[in-house]
């Protein structure tokens, strides 16, 4: 069975609307597949919908933003109730959030002699197809970045600006690690550390970050992310075995021209870990 529970839709800062992400998810061979849009639960009818007509098992999914000791973290829900007050109150807040955010990075970005950032990224979430609704994120910029020549690629916008620890990297306005967790499963969900890996944590500060977690009523991490190297996830699958969680493992999926991501096409989960589709959750 090939299962992918990470990937995102214009709803956020994916390229592909709902629907035509869910057809590229059926034309992959995936079989159960979860649309994890940034804090945003918009895209999920659609794509529920055009799923279940391709007979592929869908579960809802969203990848909330969360702070943890000065790291922005994030955590995949699965399986939630969408219209559960829990899950729609703490959405609406963070949405509030993400808006202060944009408008930060661009009073940022022009204090480096780059103004225009938030209508820039505006135009190109739009031209996107985006959501109009939602605000602009970080890929929005960076692509922005690209179009009027102050970096070359989005690797670099990333690696200089906006990645983690660069002026675009503003964390105050995430709930915490207990509140994101408390959030998902008050609307029915599990909740699941997205790529452990990418933070930059030291290994001693993600078993505390795991600990935490699980305290929390945290179920699992995702141990494979795209195409993760095989020592990262034995590793990631090792301390999912140790601390008795869930593994989960997706994509991270955001548009067709990435050259480094393809929908259903990962590193293999470790057979020791117990994957985390075989919760009651994805059984409804």
């Amino acid at each position: 069975m090939i299962v992918d529970l990470h990937m995102h839709s214009t709803a956020s800062d994916g390229s592909l609307s709902p629907e035509a992400l869910m057809q590229r998810v059926h034309a992959a061979g995936v079989d159960l597949v979860a649309l994890t849009d940034h804090d945003c639960i918009d895209g999920q009818a659609e794509a529920a919908a055009t799923a279940r007509a391709l007979g592929v098992r869908w579960v809802s999914g969203v990848e909330m933003s969360a702070q943890w000791f000065g790291h922005t973290l994030h955590i995949l829900g699965y399986g939630f109730d969408l219209d559960a007050p829990a899950m729609v109150d703490a959405l609406a807040a963070v949405r509030e959030g993400r808006w202060s955010r944009a408008h930060q990075i661009s009073e940022r970005l022009a204090g480096k002699r780059m103004p225009g950032a938030f209508d820039g990224a505006v135009a190109v979430q739009q031209a996107a197809g985006g959501d109009a609704s939602q605000p602009p994120g970080r890929p929005h910029f960076a692509e922005w970045m690209v179009q009027a020549g102050h970096v070359r690629d989005h690797g670099e916008a990333f690696r200089k600006w906006l990645g983690a620890g660069k002026l675009g990297d503003i964390r105050q306005h995430w709930p915490t690690v207990a509140e994101v967790v408390s959030q998902i499963r008050a609307a029915g969900g599990v909740a699941v550390i997205a790529h452990p890996w990418h933070y930059g944590l030291t290994r001693s500060k993600l078993r505390a970050l795991l600990r935490e977690f699980a305290t929390a009523g945290g179920r699992g991490i995702e141990v494979v992310n795209g195409k993760q190297p095989v020592d990262q996830v034995a590793y990631l699958g090792k301390l999912s075995v140790e601390f008795g969680f869930l593994a989960s493992c997706g994509s991270d999926f955001h548009s067709p021209d990435s050259p480094w991501t393809s929908l259903g096409n990962m590193t293999a989960l470790p057979a020791d870990c117990d994957p985390v589709w075989e919760d009651r959750v994805f059984c409804g």
